[in-house]
C-alpha cells in the first residue's frame, strides 16, 4: 500500500488481530514491488495472502514470478483496477475486496447532499451572512423543501443501492437509470428504471454513482443539463469524467443549476477554476469514501475475509473477474 496508510488503516487492535490470524510482520509495509527491497522481497517469496490498500503498486506477471506460494489478495479498500492484473487472474488468484465498507461514507455523503440541495441550505447560508439582519425566510424559501421531491440516481451499484436504501425513510420518489438493471429488480427496490434523459428531466437533484468505464465518460453531458430542470442540483461522488465539465460549467456560471462536486476532472481544479467561487458550488476535495476512522471499517472488513481464508472459508465478498467490465 502507499506511505503513510497503513498507521491511518491499521488500530492496535486490527495489529492484534492480525497477528492472531496470519504469521507476518505489521512494521514491514511494502510500497514497491518491482527490484524491491531485500526484506520485502524474502516476505513476498514466503506470502500467500497480500493485504493491500490504496497504493498498492501493481501485481504484474514479473511480480507474481517473484511470489510462487501468493494464492489470495485480501484488498482494504474499494476498486482493485490499479493493481490487480491479468496476470493474476490467469493464476487463479482469490481476490477480495471492502468496497462494500468503502460505499457507506460515500452513501452518507450523498444523503446530506440531497437533504441540504433540498432545503436550499447553501445558497440560504450564504444569503444570511450577507444580510445579517432579520427577513422573510419564509417567503423566500417558497419551492424550497424535501416532501415529495424527484431524486434521480445513475447507477445501482454498490454505492447506489445504498443511496436507494437510505432515502427509504424520507418522502422522496426515487428515479433509477442503470443499463444493468431491469425494472423487475428496480420496482423490488422501491425505483423506478427510466433512461437517463427522462431521469435528467424530471429530478430535482441527480447523484452520479456509475463506475468509470470508457461507454460511462461524459454520460452527463449538454444534452442531460440542459433538460434538468432550473434549480436542480447535479451531486458528483463518482469519478470526475461522467460528466462534461465545460458544458457543467455553462450551466453553473448562468446560475441555472447547482452543483455538489466530491470528484472533479482534473481531480484538483485549476486554481483559476469557477467552480472555487461560485455560490451555487459545493466543492469538496473527494472526502465522500472512507477517511479518518472510516477507514477502520475497511480494515474490519479486510480482517474479516482473511479470517475466513485461515478457516478454509470462501470469501464472503468476492471480486470476480467478470464483474469488473462494469463495475468500479
Amino acid at each position: 500500500m502507499g506511505p503513510g496508510i497503513a498507521d491511518r488503516l491499521f488500530a492496535e487492535r486490527h495489529l492484534v488481530r492480525l497477528a492472531s490470524l496470519a504469521r507476518t510482520d505489521p512494521r514491514l509495509v511494502a510500497h514497491e514491488l518491482v527490484s524491491p527491497a531485500p526484506a520485502v522481497a524474502a516476505a513476498l517469496a514466503e506470502a500467500e495472502v497480500l493485504l493491500t490498500c490504496w497504493g498498492a503498486p501493481a501485481l504484474t506477471a514479473e511480480v507474481l514470478a517473484a511470489a510462487p506460494r501468493l494464492r489470495a489478495v485480501v484488498h482494504a479498500a474499494g476498486s482493485v483496477k490499479h493493481h490487480i492484473t491479468d496476470a493474476c487472474w490467469d493464476r487463479g488468484i482469490a481476490v477480495t475486496s471492502a468496497a462494500a465498507a468503502n460505499a457507506l461514507p460515500v452513501a452518507e455523503y450523498t444523503l446530506a447532499a440531497i437533504l441540504f440541495a433540498g432545503k436550499r441550505v447553501l445558497p440560504a447560508a450564504q444569503r444570511y451572512a450577507g444580510l445579517r439582519a432579520p427577513h422573510d425566510w419564509l417567503r423566500e424559501s417558497d419551492g424550497a423543501g424535501n416532501y415529495h421531491r424527484t431524486i434521480g440516481l445513475v447507477g445501482a451499484g454498490r454505492i447506489g443501492r445504498r443511496v436507494i436504501e437510505l432515502l427509504r425513510p424520507f418522502d422522496f420518489r426515487v428515479l433509477l437509470h442503470d443499463p444493468y438493471m431491469d425494472a423487475v429488480e428496480a420496482a423490488e427496490l422501491g425505483v423506478e428504471l427510466v433512461g437517463l434523459d427522462a431521469l435528467c428531466a424530471r429530478s430535482s437533484v441527480v447523484s452520479v454513482h456509475a463506475p468509470q468505464l470508457p461507454a460511462t465518460e461524459h454520460m452527463i453531458g449538454a444534452r442531460q443539463l440542459a433538460a434538468m430542470p432550473d434549480g436542480a442540483t447535479l451531486v458528483n461522488t463518482a469519478r470526475g469524467s461522467l460528466v462534461d465539465e465545460s458544458a457543467l460549467l455553462g450551466e453553473l456560471v448562468s446560475g441555472r443549476l447547482h452543483a455538489v462536486l466530491d470528484v472533479t476532472e482534473p481531480e484538483l481544479p485549476p486554481r483559476e477554476s469557477p467552480l472555487y467561487d461560485l455560490p451555487n458550488v459545493l466543492l469538496t476535495p473527494h472526502i465522500a469514501g472512507s477517511l479518518g476512522n472510516e477507514l477502520h471499517r475497511m480494515a474490519d472488513q479486510a480482517l474479516d475475509e482473511l479470517e475466513r481464508y485461515a478457516a478454509g472459508v470462501p470469501f464472503a465478498d468476492p471480486v470476480l473477474p467478470a464483474a469488473l467490465h462494469h463495475s468500479a
